[in-house]
């Protein structure tokens, strides 16, 4: 790349992922408050952190995937975003990989979501156990795009988990 072409600006999905794991390194007050951002009765406490990258507090297909993936980084307590997709993060967490009935059920439960209230409270659960057991750290900024597409096109993000987890990835970017 040369001095004349521009450097490509992150968006926001980008900088708020790098933002919530730096802020969570520096302020474990906050990193408490947004651990509890899964929890409907307490997801408030994230609003703060949400409405700063201009994330419209009343839409819940915009709050919902914002407060799951802060809290997801919270609780993992991660360095940095990682190169896992939540296909194959199921997988890891298994030690049949996707041969395990309990990964496949975990997946199809998933695939079974019809909206996004109801997909990211099953992910909360899941998002825990990958973070015990999958061994690398996930990829939020991956997870955040996806689950921000949901409410428009979940066919396509489901499509994408099943082939990540049965290990069919096209050589397209998720």
């Amino acid at each position: 790349m040369d001095a004349s072409t521009p450097t490509p600006q992150p968006n926001r999905a980008e900088r708020f992922v790098s933002r919530v794991i730096e802020l969570c390194r520096q302020d474990k007050g906050l990193a408490a408050r947004l651990r509890r951002a899964d929890n409907p009765a307490t997801e408030y406490q994230s609003w703060e952190l949400l409405a700063a990258f201009g994330v419209d507090l009343d839409q819940e297909e915009q709050r919902l995937p914002f407060a799951t993936v802060a809290c997801a980084i919270a609780r993992a307590k991660a360095e940095h975003n990682g190169s896992l997709s939540l296909g194959r993060a199921i997988a890891a967490c298994y030690e049949d990989g996707r041969d395990s009935e309990q990964a496949k059920a975990r997946l199809r439960r998933l695939l079974a979501c019809d909206d996004i209230a109801e997909l990211c409270r099953l992910l909360r659960p899941l998002l825990s156990l990958i973070d015990s057991r999958a061994g690398e750290p996930l990829d939020y900024l991956r997870l955040l795009q996806q689950l921000l597409r949901f409410s428009h096109d979940p066919q396509q993000v489901k499509a994408r988990w099943a082939q990540d987890f049965y290990g069919q990835v096209a050589e397209e970017s998720a």
